[in-house]
Formats: structure tokens, sequence, C-alpha cells
């Protein structure tokens, strides 16, 4: 790779790093290149990169993105987008495969264990919580409903 492809890497991993609300470093040494392209196609349903990153040149670019202080040793895949989509991609894909191992990640302005990001991938997504918000706001109605048919039904019967 020359000097000029390195820094052309650099800046466009800079401005994904800014862009990204969650930065995740994982161990992936083990796996097969099949089972990486499993994790890239569920990273880009959900619109989150997935890139296997020289150390030195993730140092700088995250550096220049303001997200540093994770420290970066042996080979390293990169999961950068919005926070709960990438701990959800990164906790699903650790679950399936002993291999893959979340080694630090940087969330909410800072560095954090996988804890917070296998906590972060529990929570409800937002499609989901949409959902849980329509089904509360239909239960009164479909409550009401009910309870008028079986008022006529009982007039109907009486009747």
């Amino acid at each position: 790779m020359t000097r000029e492809e390195k820094v052309a890497l650099v800046s466009s991993l800079t401005d994904g790093f800014k862009e990204a609300d969650g930065v995740i470093v994982s161990e992936f040494k083990g796996l097969t290149v099949s089972k990486l392209e499993e994790l890239r196609a569920s990273a880009k349903d959900l619109d989150v990169k997935v890139q296997v990153i020289k150390n030195t040149l993730a140092n700088i670019a995250l550096k220049n993105a303001g997200k540093d202080g994770i420290e970066l040793k042996d080979t390293s895949i990169f999961i950068w987008g919005d926070q709960l989509n990438s701990s959800k991609v990164a906790a699903k894909f650790a679950e399936k495969n002993d291999k893959f191992i979340i080694k630090a990640a940087h969330i909410d302005g800072e560095v954090c264990s996988t804890d917070k990001v296998i906590a972060l991938s529990k929570l409800p997504g937002r499609e989901e919580l949409i959902a849980m918000l329509l089904q509360v706001w239909n239960a009164p109605v479909q409550n009401f409903t009910i309870g008028l048919n079986a008022l006529k039904e009982k007039k109907e019967q009486s009747a």
C-alpha cells in the first residue's frame, strides 16, 4: 500500500469514526472467510461498517476522530456505526462464534468494556420500540371495541 493510499484510507476512516456513535474493536483470529462474510452481511443490513484495519492506521484515524484511548494489539476487526446497531451486530456474532471476541469499544465518547456492548445489544431497536408504542396506544381502543361487542351480543340475547 502506497503512502497516498494510506493517507486516503486514514482520511475516510477518520470521517467514518467521527460520524459513528459506536466503534467496537474485536478479535477474529481463527474465523473463516465465510464467517467474516456473514458478519459483513448482517452489518450491512443494519447500516454498520465492518473492516479489518492495520492497528497503526486505525490508531491515527481514531485519534483524528477524537476517539482515542483504545489499546490496539494483535489483529483487529473494527465495527462502527450507530451504537445500538453496531453493538447488536458484534454481540450477536460473538454469541454464535467463540473465536470472535469483543476486545474494547468507544461508545458515548468514552472507552467502555464488553459488558456495556452486550448490555446495549439487548436493548430494543427503533422499530421494536415503535411497535411497542403502537401496541400500547392500540390496547385501550381494542379493549373498548371488545367490550362494546360483548354488550351488543348480551343485549341481542336478552331481546
